[in-house]
């Protein structure tokens, strides 16, 4: 049976969302007491298990989620109602509380610091209060609890790999959102102009030289948006200085404006000099973007594997056969590697370590999410971190990604991954300065690193 992914996928921060919206949920207590709250105070039990004590066994499963989060909800309850689950969700009925997302990281403390964290929650916008929780031992550890159970290999390593790197080192949280990110192509105008697929730096200036020549924008790019550009930041960081470079920076063992990174931003602003994201770079929102590439007006895009819901949604002019896929270009001496994917997980859930047991209902609920998610997810046109077992004919380019996904090894952040707020929204706010020359390269990235030190 074909399932096509549906055309009303929007992308909300690192999160694939449809924009139909459930229905009410159970109200969630006040957000009062913790009014002004900016860190979490947790002590107790090492990273991963219950402080030595008995997990208590809920009489329901109750996940609380982002409200923005439309895509998860639907999976799980097919799951519950007559799918793998069944028998789990009878035992222990799903219970889905539903908050919205910028309200969800002072939830999760408050609840922390009461012990009274539901069986299964979203992570908060900031991947820093997750890794809190983890070291302060709130965590299912899904590396020891899947392979307990059995189920370890039902997780892409890909995924595995991108929430290690943004959660401390640790598989402590699960990707029911997964995103791969590299540069989609316009098939037809490659094969009309004899354009191989770019595998190197030199390769895409090569080709998007001639893309401009022959009337087309290269890359198609919102410097409303700014993060599309410094996506672009990232990715030749990465293929050049290894995967671990923006860690060094985290760690304060590299800074944004040592040479070797500003070379990365003088590589981007240079596109942006020679024209290769259009005359109107600074101005294109996020859809406008998109619709630049999807009407055949641009050869090229950087984007993540959310952008399968417009490819195969009927907005699409240039049509899904028509649109390919490759990942970013080595770079010449580059200590990174092209198998290496830009990745996110969107807001992914986790499991709280003081009600899950292996033998318990939530042990029984892990187990089958776990063996049933990846293929509910694809029956419904949901490319996730969670590995699928049955044969669902998809859109040739959707299976491509799905492939991709399911035999990736390992993945690499984003630019803003590890910042702080403060340095995030100056990265995307300046990011068009920098293409269209307002910026040297030097000065954005003195700008990013001022505000990384500040905090």
């Amino acid at each position: 049976m074909l399932k096509r992914l549906k055309d009303d996928v929007t992308f909300q921060g690192g999160n694939v969302s449809t924009a139909t919206r459930r229905g009410t949920r159970t109200p969630l207590r006040s957000l009062a007491a913790v009014a002004g709250v900016s860190a979490l105070i947790l002590t107790g039990c090492a990273a991963g298990d219950n402080g030595g004590g008995e997990a208590s066994n809920p009489e329901t499963l109750e996940f609380l989620k982002n409200a923005e989060n439309t895509t998860t909800e639907p999976v799980l309850q097919a799951l519950a109602d007559g799918g793998v689950c069944a028998d789990a969700n009878e035992a222990a009925p799903l219970e889905i509380n539903s908050i919205p997302q910028a309200e969800l990281d002072a939830q999760v403390q408050l609840l922390a610091t009461q012990d009274s964290l539901p069986p299964m929650f979203s992570a908060g916008g900031n991947p820093a209060e997750g890794q809190k929780l983890w070291d302060a031992g709130y965590l299912v550890d899904f590396d020891e609890a899947l392979t307990e159970l059995g189920v370890r290999d039902k997780i892409a390593e890909g995924a595995v790999s991108t929430i290690e790197k943004l959660y401390g080192g640790a598989f402590n949280f699960l990707p029911f959102q997964y995103n791969i990110e590299g540069i989609w192509y316009n098939k037809a105008v490659f094969e009309e102009n004899g354009w191989a697929i770019p595998e190197t730096w030199d390769d895409l200036l090569a080709v998007s030289a001639e893309a401009a020549a022959a009337g087309y924008t290269p890359l198609a790019a919102s410097g409303e948006q700014g993060w599309p550009l410094t996506r672009l930041i990232s990715g030749y960081i990465f293929r050049d200085l290894g995967p671990d470079a923006m860690q060094k920076v985290a760690d304060g063992d590299a800074k944004l404006t040592d040479p070797e990174y500003v070379a990365a931003a003088q590589a981007v602003a240079d596109l942006g000099a020679d024209g290769y994201f259009g005359d109107n770079v600074a101005s294109l929102d996020y859809d406008a973007a998109t619709n630049e590439f999807l009407t055949g007006n641009a050869a090229m895009m950087y984007m993540g594997s959310w952008l399968l819901g417009n490819i195969n949604g009927e907005g699409n002019a240039i049509g899904a056969d028509n649109v390919g896929f490759f990942p970013f270009p080595t770079v010449s001496g580059g200590a990174g590697s092209i198998e290496e994917y830009p990745s996110n997980v969107g807001l992914p859930a986790t499991f709280n370590a003081s009600t899950y047991s292996a033998d318990n209902s939530v042990g029984a609920w892990l187990e089958c999410i776990a063996s049933g998610y990846g293929d509910e997810a694809l029956k419904q046109g949901q490319i996730t971190g969670f590995i699928a077992d049955e044969e669902v004919e998809l859109p040739a380019i959707s299976q491509e990604i799905a492939d991709t996904i399911s035999t990736a090894t390992d993945s690499v952040l984003w630019f803003e991954a590890l910042f702080n707020a403060k340095a995030s929204n100056v990265s995307s706010t300046n990011a068009a300065l920098l293409v269209t020359g307002q910026l040297s390269a030097d000065e954005f990235m003195n700008l990013v690193q001022t505000a990384l030190d500040e905090g």
